[in-house]
């Protein structure tokens, strides 16, 4: 195996794009440990920031698609690995695809680089190109994009990826998991060449030491091909599920299979359309040529049984490192408009409220930190399993996308449809809604003590709405506000006194609703500033506009 000599004398610096996703959140690490530097870019860096490497890789601001923010960012660098696309971002993803990628390869040409790598999409080989779908057409295309760059290039061809939290890892394992019998679409009898995530990870870093002659694209895949059926049926075996029954039913569409797969699993319809279409093509390795570069040590690639075991070992053990919701989409309800920085002329609704609790702050902490997922939101569980459906219903996340791990969060992680858009541990949890809405909405809750060093629990609904909708929807469910915004604070409070083994305070003082909050002097009373009963001015009282996107473009899933 030939290697590049400007690569084995020391660490090559490395500049990775889409850090924030499925993929590059994983490959930061490998790349460091393998005894590269890295330099990340992202659209906003204070998303990385609770990543666990973050401290160990240079973070800066930037996009694919902006040429001036990409030069500094291309300085001193050998290697740019271009891991985003605007899968599920608009009708226009092609052309924002194209034109991320024609920016990223000028600039890289013009800064000297000496290797792109790029992780694309396997494309079956009897199928014209213009008859693909438009996600493995798009895919396709930047590929030929960057090897026309004039930089020697990388181009790295997968069709499923199998791993922890990767998006067609969520799909199989909730379709398989939560549906005995199965009436599903023709593409399940396509033949497909999964791939374990540890085995693109390793593709990925060696291509770093690749010579600068060798420029292309390489197949990757693991050592089995199945169908879809196959891949359900062995995932019950591994998972100790009965055997599904599954029945094809030739007239189910792409749309109509990516509506059904958004009901069951926790991938959006918008994210699962093109994962189905694209799952229509037989997509198997015509070569394996990568193994000349990048050799494969004794029981790699990973069979597709011991992938399954692995990302299972990995979800049951809550060491699920990244997830494809890691990557928040531009135009998602996630993301800030444009005007967000003025936030003139509209109205901010909000719900505040507070309770004084018998138990110290970290016990408090433990508990707003540990909220969502299986543990849930702590009131009326049927009116947020009812929201949670009628957002699906409308195309949107649901609450199926659960946490990324049971006990800590950090910012950028998908919370049921909340995204984490702050947190300062021990005091502050700021959430943004990423459900379908008519406005922008938040939820903060707040650790703190107060004069007389009594812990007290502060939570506050926001909403922004837009237009007409907006301020129907608000009002709409304000009168339901006390149950499900009251209710959560005071169970939070008391999960906390019990956790911290101390007697409620409500047992000594009833708690009261007001509509201001109660003095120091009353430190028993729960206070609630129902959020129907004030309009406030958006500069008043705005929530913090940081992005929560955390890819430097149109993400990877």
């Amino acid at each position: 195996m030939a290697t590049d000599p400007r690569s084995t004398s020391r660490g090559a610096l490395c500049l990775v794009t889409g850090a924030g996703g499925y993929i590059g959140g994983r490959l930061v690490p490998e790349l460091l440990d393998a005894g590269h530097r890295v330099r990340c870019l992202a659209r906003t860096p204070a998303n990385l920031r609770d990543h666990p490497w973050a401290d160990r890789a240079e973070i800066v601001r930037g996009d694919v698609t902006d040429a001036a923010t990409l030069r500094p960012a291309f300085r001193d660098v050998e290697v740019a690995y271009y891991l985003v696309h605007s899968l599920g971002s608009g009708h226009d993803f092609e052309e924002t695809d194209r034109r991320a990628a024609r920016t990223f390869a000028e600039e890289a040409r013009a800064a000297g680089v000496r290797r792109i790598v790029y992780l694309g999409g396997l494309t079956p080989a009897d199928v014209p190109e213009g008859e693909l779908s438009p996600h493995l057409r798009s895919r396709a295309e930047v590929g030929r994009i960057l090897l026309g760059s004039g930089v020697p290039t990388t181009v790295l061809r997968a069709a499923v990826v199998i791993g922890s939290g990767s998006a067609s890892f969520e799909m199989l394992r909730y379709l398989t998991e939560r549906l005995p019998v199965m009436v599903t679409p023709s593409w399940v009898g396509t033949r497909v060449q999964p791939i374990a995530v540890r085995d693109v990870l390793r593709y990925l870093v060696g291509s770093a030491r690749m010579p600068e002659e060798v420029s292309r694209a390489f197949d990757i895949g693991g050592p089995d091909v199945l169908t879809y059926h196959d891949m359900m049926i062995r995932y019950a075996k591994v998972a100790g599920l009965p055997r599904r029954l599954i029945v094809p039913v030739p007239m189910l569409t792409p749309r109509l299979s990516s509506q059904w797969i958004g009901l069951v699993t926790p991938v959006p319809a918008a994210l699962a359309r093109p994962l189905a279409e694209s799952l229509r093509y037989e997509v198997v390795c015509g070569e394996h040529d990568i193994a000349e570069h990048v050799p494969d040590p004794p029981g790699t690639p990973v069979p597709f049984d011991r992938a399954l075991t692995l990302a299972l070992q990995r979800v049951r053990e809550a060491r699920v490192t990244t997830r494809w919701s890691s990557a928040s989409l531009p135009g998602a309800p996630s993301d800030p408009l444009p005007t967000d920085p003025d936030w003139a002329g509209g109205s901010l609704y909000t719900d505040e409220r507070e309770r004084a609790v018998d138990a110290d702050p970290e016990a408090l902490w433990r508990v707003v930190e540990g909220i969502g997922g299986e543990n849930g939101w702590y009131s009326f569980p049927l009116a947020w399993a009812v929201r949670g459906w009628l957002d699906r219903l409308g195309g949107g996340v649901g609450l199926r996308r659960g946490r990324r791990d049971a006990q800590r969060l950090r910012v950028g992680d998908a919370l049921d449809f909340w995204r984490v858009e702050e947190i300062e541990r021990g005091r502050l949890l700021r959430l943004r809604a990423e459900m379908r809405l008519p406005g922008l909405a938040w939820l903060e809750m707040r650790v703190e003590r107060d004069d007389t060093g009594r812990t007290r629990y502060r939570q506050r609904a926001l909403f922004h709405p837009r237009g007409l909708a907006g301020q129907v929807y608000w009002w709409s469910v304000a009168p339901f506000h006390a149950v499900v915004f009251g209710g959560m604070a005071r169970k939070i409070a008391r999960t906390a006194e019990r956790a911290a083994g101390t007697r409620a305070s409500s047992a000594r003082t009833p708690a009261v609703d007001s509509a201001h909050p109660s003095s120091a002097g009353t430190p028993s009373v729960d206070s609630a500033r129902p959020s129907s009963a004030r309009t406030s001015s958006v500069d008043s009282a705005r929530p913090s506009t940081t992005r929560s996107d955390t890819d430097t473009g149109p993400p990877h899933p």
